[in-house]
């Protein structure tokens, strides 16, 4: 029988209750590993430890970090073995580092060519607009981008002189 987290066991519903992880992904996390098995009672009821709390707030909050499951059951895993994970995790939080860092470039360089649509659409006389089936502000953004493509790929192919020995 459940007794709290009082160093008893307790069922799912409580496990969800107390960690704000619902009973559908702690079952998730066990078929996927990141959480061990519980004892089963006679019942057959699932029965979790107080360690089962510790670990799925350890895990909710290294997802708030960027960190994959995959990465959270490696760290785990390490863990489980006794081996330290700092170095493990400092590397995991440098790699997302450095993909968040390409993202907002992305994002940075989407967000500059949206600007640029946005003003030549407030330039542009919705009269001179004859196309039935394409915007002229896109269409033309679109094109502006194909060349632009096209120009950096045939700078790209063109050898440079000091290329040649």
């Amino acid at each position: 029988m459940s007794r709290g987290y009082t160093g008893f066991l307790m069922r799912i519903g409580e496990l969800a209750q107390r960690t704000g992880v619902s009973a559908k992904t702690i079952r998730y996390y066990e078929d996927i590993g990141v959480l061990p098995p519980p004892k089963r009672g006679t019942n057959d009821y699932r029965d979790y430890s107080p360690d089962a709390v510790d670990r799925l707030r350890f895990v909710r909050d290294a997802q708030a970090t960027g960190l994959t499951l995959t990465e959270i059951a490696s760290i785990l895993e390490l863990r489980g073995h006794g081996e330290s994970t700092c170095d493990h995790v400092t590397e995991l939080l440098e790699h997302h580092l450095r993909d968040l860092d390409e993202h907002i470039e992305t994002l940075q360089r989407t967000r500059e060519t949206l600007s640029g649509l946005t003003e030549r659409a407030r330039r542009l006389d919705p009269a001179t607009c004859t196309d039935p089936n394409r915007c002229q502000t896109i269409s033309a953004a679109s094109s502006a981008k194909v060349r632009a493509r096209e120009t950096a790929a045939h700078l790209h192919e063109t050898p440079h002189r000091d290329d040649h020995p």
